[in-house]
């Protein structure tokens, strides 16, 4: 609450206030109800009590509440609002300091007297204190405990606390309305209704103790301070004087106790009872009796003791406590200290203050008694918190001199001892910052005077206390506990300056807790005390870089190697091997770099500027981004250079999104963007700016620095750089970390299906674009996902993959897996052959990343030369000849090759299997009919040495089984002839028809012709089910496509059989027959129908393939007759 303001606490007058010890919580009285509100926030805490609120007072410990009421005194717990007790009484209260009183002061002319109740039994103690005239309007109690103040509307009334007595009345000039006593206890202060504030002086009295049981002697001077040979001296020479001198021996005997000379001070005992009888006698033999042990008889003589006090309270209660003071010396520890608590506790009329000063010296005697440290600190820590140990009580000269004179205590050094001593037990229990607490409090309580005199113990304390905070620091530093460790190390500089090695400590910590430019100024610490030690730079290294101050960091730290390298010691110049120099880190990340740029575009465009940047210039923003200067800083030691950390650092920041879109009309090119950002409002006009700045936008939000666009990232001028591109394209888009398929014909909030109407999948280049990334998304006109679709990778789409399954015939599990290779071309053909390009030879062009070729780029080439120089790749490295399946117009490149892509629309030929369960009745029926021996030889001598198949400029070399034609004749038809059917006859095969635009030589045996026509069927190696040559499980290095260290060669593929896999649809289980099933269950796939290619003999010698426009399917009869196995060269 502001000054100046208020709120509304009742809805009645407040006639009381009083704040909790802790002066956490507020407590206001009113006429109906008591509330209690948070001084910190001024919110009312819990629920009020519903009681008249005339009076309320916390009691010194704050567990209990005082309420006067209207017709008595309720008193309750303040935590749980639980009344404790109730008292029949109307009063203005006031706790005593010490809670085991309360007075209540009748407010009523009917009962103007003080009552006082004990605070553990709510019982009333002893008679009420009369003087008062009419009612009490306040009272109030001294800091002290010894003075009560009572004010009525006529006069103060002062009262001693211990017997009830009027000490002093005061007289106003009007009314009175409050009372209250100073800070200090001597004054008396007192509100008027004239609007004036009335002052006295409080008078203390002192007591008698040392008058009543001390007499005042010749040899008191010397007993006190501390002469005790004067004072037996003087002593004597009073026995001397007066034989019957009881006083002198007693006193004597006390001296002699304080010498410890006990026999002699049991006999002056005896003799002084033995004169006369009396209180100081007995109390010397007391004493004398527990030095010597004999603790029995002493608390005997303790008893007799008490006869001679008179029935005075205050001697009665000072006798225990010597009493108690004797007990403690003979080691009755317990008891002597049961005995003072109860004392305290049970005498209300008792010297609390006396009570206090003894349980405080016994305490310390107790400390430095004490066998353990911890223990030794709890007893020095209630002596200084028991309260009695200020120059409050040193000058109660009474109670000074009879300890003094009795016991030789040296009260006046007692409260500085208690301290030190606590600090001293901390430190030796191996608690340091608790040791500095206390040092902290002492210094804090302690005048100048004791300051003056315990420096040569403060610089010693001081010194030992901060090696132990710095040791204590480097356990809680190892244990990572920095916080503590943090404490500590401040307590140790705090004590002791602080040497660069806890500097240097501290500041680890620091960096543990993050702590950076707190860590930092320690370093600088470290180097301002110790400039040779590389200590200093190395911590600065680590706290700049850690705020992020990477540039200095790394200066820092070439100094922390100049500093090593000129290292005095060996074996400090030996830590030199732990680092590496930040040009060795460099070149190390530079090397990762070039790896990943590797298959990487060779330009690209920075997403945030715009600009189009060639590899040295993506290279320079990297070492620019703040992303590299920590990778630099943080790999400069060898345990942290870590690869795949820098590999995946440089991953992240040269990682590029890659752009899948239709050309429409005109696109920005590399000579329109160049030198200027994509963003310049000057390229506005150039067509295709919006698509393309929205695509660098789209990659930016997805979090990559760099994008890729086929119409402005290439120099299509430059024909090297083209022929890259090509190769390198599906390597970029596997490569990419995302790839962005914009629809621009595709209307924002289309329905599933509108993706594959597209012409986007009627596109030839974008086949790759689709199965080569690894992660893609599509986006519809106005770039937002396609179907809302928010799985991160479109890959992972159920939906738009089934959709696109159906729209491109490519199987889904192709489009997540896809490996380039050259296996099973005719499949891959098959789904480029109804897609188009602007420019015929791209539609060959954009199958070289699916086969993982690399082949010159010859744009005027045309699509047949294109496409035979791809198959021609594709034959000739791997044998696959899939790709002969095809019907349609034959190349010029060679007569086996299809002039166009287009040409593999109809789906590959695909004969039904021959079940198992089939082929087995076969192969029985064959070895029964003792074909074994010839399926063998055919096997291993004719068909397992066959070559596979060669391509060789444009020549193909193919290894089949021919079967001579015998008789062509064409079968009329009465329409108008396009394509011709062609009955043949072939030696070993069924007759068949074909159907061509081409026109044969017709002939037949009576009718011959020169030109030689043969059927042949391809070998496929595949037939003769041999076992694959695989290494050895534990020696396989498995190949992941997915994986990003993959290399551009692990695409490629060696070459294999002609079709590894295909088997004529039947399925092969490997190293499951013996050689002989296997050479029968040959026989039996040669009887099977098969896909035959007619070939014309040319002039030359060599052959042609006639082009058909349906597949050629062959029909053997019989495995053996007339069976050509040879390898034809087919032009």
């Amino acid at each position: 609450m502001s000054s100046g303001s208020f709120c509304k606490a009742h809805s009645d007058e407040i006639i009381s206030v009083d704040f909790s010890p802790d002066g956490t919580v507020l407590a206001t009285g009113s006429y109906g109800t008591t509330k209690f509100w948070c001084t910190k926030t001024w919110q009312m805490q819990g629920e009020p009590i519903e009681d008249y609120g005339y009076c309320v007072r916390y009691s010194p410990s704050g567990e209990l509440l005082a309420i006067a009421a209207s017709q008595n005194i309720q008193i309750y717990n303040p935590g749980t609002r639980e009344r404790v007790a109730s008292i029949e009484a109307r009063a203005t209260l006031a706790w005593t300091p010490d809670g085991t009183r309360l007075l209540s002061a009748g407010d009523s002319k009917y009962d103007p007297t003080i009552r006082e109740w004990d605070s553990l039994t709510w019982q009333q103690v002893g008679h009420p204190w009369e003087g008062h005239t009419s009612r009490i309007i306040a009272i109030a109690i001294d800091p002290t405990g010894t003075l009560v103040a009572s004010a009525s509307i006529e006069h103060v009334r002062l009262w001693r606390l211990s017997d009830q007595q009027t000490v002093a009345i005061f007289q106003p000039s009007h009314y009175l309305r409050s009372i209250a006593f100073s800070v200090d206890g001597r004054h008396i202060l007192s509100g008027c209704n004239d609007k004036k504030i009335l002052e006295w002086e409080a008078p203390h009295s002192k007591a008698t103790y040392s008058v009543q049981i001390l007499a005042i002697t010749t040899a008191r001077h010397a007993c006190v301070t501390g002469d005790l040979s004067t004072a037996e001296d003087l002593l004597t020479q009073d026995i001397h004087t007066n034989a019957n001198d009881h006083t002198s021996y007693a006193h004597r005997s006390f001296v002699m106790a304080r010498k410890h000379a006990w026999d002699l001070a049991l006999e002056d005992a005896i003799k002084s009872i033995r004169i006369r009888p009396s209180l100081t006698g007995y109390i010397s033999k007391a004493i004398a009796l527990c030095g010597k042990g004999h603790v029995l008889e002493a608390r005997i003589a303790f008893d007799i003791a008490s006869v001679f006090t008179n029935q005075d309270s205050k001697i009665r209660h000072f006798l225990l406590l010597i009493k108690a003071i004797t007990l403690f010396n003979a080691d009755q520890h317990e008891e002597a200290m049961l005995l003072v608590k109860e004392l305290a506790a049970a005498c209300p009329n008792a010297d609390i203050l006396g009570c206090r000063v003894v349980e405080t010296y016994l305490r310390v005697q107790l400390g430095t008694k004490a066998s353990r440290h911890d223990e030794a600190a709890d007893h020095f820590t209630t002596a200084i918190n028991v309260g009695a140990l200020s120059s409050e009580f040193i000058t109660y000269e009474d109670l000074t001199v009879c300890f003094i004179q009795l016991f030789g205590w040296d009260l006046q050094a007692l409260y500085l001892t208690a301290h030190q001593k606590r600090c001293q037990a901390f430190l030796l229990a191996g608690k340091p910052d608790e040791a500095l607490e206390a040092y902290k409090y002492m210094m804090d309580a302690i005048d100048e005077f004791a300051m003056a005199s315990c420096l040569d113990w403060s610089h010693a304390f001081k010194q030992e206390c901060s090696a132990l905070c710095a040791a204590n620091g480097d356990a809680a530093l190892a244990a990572s506990d920095y916080d503590r460790a943090i404490d500590l190390y401040s307590a140790a500089i705090t004590l002791n300056s602080g040497s660069s090695t806890v500097f240097a400590n501290r500041s680890k910590a620091k960096l543990g807790k993050m702590l950076w430019m707190e860590a930092l100024l320690d370093a600088q610490k470290v180097i301002e005390l110790d400039s040779l030690s590389y200590l200093g730079y190395n911590l600065k290294h680590a706290s700049l870089h850690g705020a992020q101050r990477y540039d200095e960091a790394i200066q820092a730290f070439q100094t922390m190697l100049s500093k090593l390298d000129d290292a005095p010691d060996i074996q400090t110049r030996k830590l030199r091997q732990q680092y590496i120099r930040p040009s060795e880190a460099e070149r190390a990340i530079r090397l990762v770099i070039d790896a990943r740029l590797e298959n990487a575009p060779l330009r690209v465009l920075h997403t945030t500027t715009g600009l189009l940047c060639d590899r040295g210039a993506q290279i320079s923003a990297f070492k620019m981004s703040t992303e590299y200067k920590e990778l630099l800083s943080s790999t400069l030691t060898r345990s942290d250079f870590d690869t795949k950390r820098i590999d995946e650092v440089v991953r992240r920041n040269l990682q590029y999104a890659m752009l899948s879109h239709r050309w429409e009309g005109r696109e920005p090119l590399l000579q329109d963007i160049q030198g200027k950002s994509v963003y310049d409002s000057e390229l506005d006009s150039v067509g295709g700016m919006t698509k393309l700045r929205s695509f660098c936008k789209t990659a930016r939000s997805a979090g990559h620095n760099w994008a890729w666009s086929d119409a402005c990232c290439i120099d299509k001028t430059n024909h090297v750089e083209l022929h890259e591109s090509v190769n390198s394209m599906f390597v970029w888009y596997h490569y990419s970390a995302l790839t962005v398929v914009y629809l621009s014909d595709v209307p924002p909030s289309s329905k599933s299906g509108a993706l594959a109407k597209s012409a986007w999948n009627t596109r030839g280049w974008t086949v790759q674009e689709f199965i080569a990334p690894k992660v893609i998304l599509f986006y519809q006109s106005n770039w937002t996902l396609y179907l809302d679709d928010r799985t991160p990778n479109h890959k992972d789409s159920v939906a738009i993959m089934q959709e696109l399954q159906g729209a491109t015939g490519i199987d889904r599990s192709a489009v997540v897996a896809f490996r380039p290779s050259m296996n099973d071309a005719r499949e891959k053909l098959h789904w480029a052959s109804a897609r188009v390009t602007t420019r015929q030879e791209d539609i060959a062009y954009s199958l070289f990343g699916i086969f993982g070729v690399r082949l010159p780029v010859d744009y005027g080439e045309k699509q047949d030369k294109a496409l035979g120089r791809l198959l021609q790749e594709i034959v000739a490295r791997s044998g696959d000849i899939t790709g002969l399946d095809w019907v349609g117009k034959p190349s010029e490149f060679n007569s086996c090759l299809p002039a166009s892509v287009t040409s593999y629309q109809a789906p590959p030929c695909k004969l039904p299997p021959l079940p198992e369960h089939e082929m087995q009745l076969s192969v029985s029926s064959l070895r029964e009919a003792g074909a074994v021996d010839f399926a063998s030889h055919t096997y291993n001598t004719l068909l397992r040495s066959m070559s596979a198949p060669r391509f060789a400029t444009q020549r193909l070399h193919l290894p089949c089984i021919a079967f001579n034609v015998r008789e062509v004749r064409r079968v009329p038809s009465p329409a108008r002839e396009v394509h011709y059917t062609y009955g043949l006859k072939a030696d070993g095969l069924h007759d068949l028809l074909i159907t061509t635009d081409q026109i044969l030589v017709r002939f037949w045996p009576a009718r011959p012709t020169e030109q030689k026509f043969v059927l042949v069927r391809p070998w496929d190696r595949s037939l003769l089910e041999l076992p694959e040559f695989v290494e050895p499980t534990e020696f396989v290095e498995p190949s992941d496509f997915g994986n990003d260290t993959e290399s551009e060669e692990d695409y490629g593929t060696p070459p294999s059989s002609p079709s590894d896999d295909r088997s004529n649809g039947s399925p092969v289980i490997q190293d499951v027959f013996d050689p002989e099933s296997r050479a029968l269950r040959l026989l039996v796939r040669l009887r099977q129908p098969f896909s035959a290619f007619l070939l014309a003999q040319q002039r030359s010698g060599e052959y042609k393939r006639i082009a058909s426009d349906h597949d050629i399917i062959g029909q053997v009869k019989g495995v053996g007759d007339l069976m050509d196995i040879r390898t034809i060269e087919i032009l």
